[in-house]
């Protein structure tokens, strides 16, 4: 998945330049790179089951206050 750039007659160094980004920026390489830069792990089910357990008592929560709140 090489990327080539060779300067055509005349072209200046920013031309050059320029052109290489952009045919970088289509074959979406960059993107790529940056999502594997910090590989994350995939949570385990209890730890999910945890979080949405947490989430929904924050919710039930905050319910209470909008209620309240509103009076």
């Amino acid at each position: 998945m090489a990327i080539y750039a060779h300067r055509k007659g005349s072209e200046s160094n920013d031309a050059l330049m320029q052109r290489f980004k952009r045919q970088v920026q289509k074959t979406g390489l960059m993107k790529l790179l940056r999502a594997r830069q910090n590989f994350k792990k995939k949570d385990t089910k209890r730890d999910t089951r945890n979080k949405a357990i947490k989430r929904e008592e924050y919710r039930a929560k905050n319910k209470k206050k909008q209620f309240y709140s509103n009076m």
